[in-house]
């Protein structure tokens, strides 16, 4: 994974911008002795957004830009003039990315759509200045307001991959090969359990032009749900397919008690993948005969889809592909965008090396002393 540019976990720290103070400065001009008060508003403090972008694809480009912090405001001035606002942060995120607290683990945000924008951190309103609090009595107030603290908290980025057909197995179920096969992908293939380390995504090209998007991810083997393996790290990967593709091989000594496994796996980790389709595809039937074959055929699950497919040969990918596009074109589709996302368990999270000693930016802000903010004294 070391070499690896896929990138679907992320924690980082933001923060925003704090309001900057008012101005209690007063008016002083040669023929005006007593102008009164005129300081100025202070600027509001940015903001911290996060947007989704369909020109990512991982969040390999926040992996070392772990502090996100939005600018302070300025201070309010002489002659009634507001402070600068501070500038706002906007990070820029891959469609399917959900955000949680990295404290609590509670869900926060779901971003799926292209410039879908949600505010993670409000910045501080500026204060107001001393000409705000004149009255007819009190005609030199000699205060203002401080302007609001800022807001910080660390968030924790998770990538779901959008796909359509989510393909599911245990290692070495010929996951990647089947993928090489249906669409352009390139993944890696070599005969040894996982093989796969990073899911990989390809688009399957069908008939009058039309295609979908099929996932591979890392093989899942019993106790996934639980941290064994690579499958809890990408699990969650298969939440947002619409279709999930079981590839179980056909030299297994038991396929019904294999696809339990798997299915069992799958909602232990989430019980709203029951509500997903599913369809059951044997793969290496290029070693079986016809007689094989029929007596496999009465093993099978009942109430699911199935096909005897082989990628080497070729045997059986027609029929796979009228079974997906029918599947995914049916009433029941499932829509990605009503996944109840439960809260994040922090224990069974990566771990990620923070670093101890965080750098704020300078701000001096409050520290900055306008000579021209002086006390009125009306006897002068």
């Amino acid at each position: 994974m070391a070499e690896s540019n896929f990138v679907d976990y992320v924690k980082i720290y933001c923060r925003s911008g704090k309001g900057g103070r008012g101005s209690s400065h007063f008016r002083r001009e040669k023929y005006i002795p007593k102008g009164g008060p005129d300081g100025g508003d202070g600027g509001k403090g940015g903001s911290v957004y996060i947007r989704g972008n369909r020109n990512y694809w991982t969040l390999l480009h926040l992996k070392f830009e772990r502090h996100i912090f939005a600018t302070s405001g300025g201070s309010g001035s002489a002659k009634r003039s507001s402070g600068k606002d501070g500038e706002d942060r906007i990070i820029e995120v891959p469609c399917g990315t959900v955000v949680f607290d990295a404290d609590t683990g509670a869900y926060i945000c779901d971003i799926t759509e292209d410039k879908q924008e949600v505010l993670l951190l409000k910045g501080g309103r500026g204060g107001l200045g001393n000409w705000n609090f004149k009255t007819s009595t009190n005609q030199a107030p000699r205060y203002a307001q401080p302007g609001e603290p800022a807001l910080e908290r660390s968030v924790i980025l998770q990538l779901k991959l959008l796909a359509d057909v989510g393909l599911v197995g245990f290692p070495n179920a010929g996951k990647s090969t089947l993928l090489s096969v249906v669409s352009a992908a390139k993944p890696k293939i070599a005969n040894y359990p996982f093989t796969t380390l990073e899911p990989n995504l390809g688009i399957v090209s069908y008939r009058d032009n039309r295609s979908f998007v099929m996932a591979d991810i890392p093989g899942i083997i019993e106790g996934a749900s639980e941290g064994k393996g690579l499958g809890l790290r990408f699990l969650r990967h298969i939440e947002r397919n619409s279709l999930l593709l079981f590839m179980i091989p056909a030299d297994t000594g038991d396929i019904k008690a294999e696809y339990e496994i798997l299915h069992n796996e799958l909602v232990k980790y989430n019980p709203e993948l029951l509500t997903k389709s599913r369809v059951l595809a044997i793969t290496k039937v290029d070693m079986l005969d016809d007689e094989l074959i029929k007596a496999l055929s009465e093993e099978l699950p009942g109430n699911i889809p199935s096909v005897f497919i082989s990628s080497v040969t070729g045997a059986g990918i027609a029929e796979l592909k009228d079974i997906l596009w029918n599947e995914l074109n049916k009433e029941t589709f499932h829509d990605t965008g009503s996944i109840v996302h439960k809260n994040m368990d922090l224990s069974m999270c990566p771990i990620i090396d923070d670093e101890d000693d965080i750098a704020f930016p300078a701000d001096d802000d409050d520290n900055d002393w306008d000579e021209e903010d002086e006390e009125y004294d009306g006897d002068k």
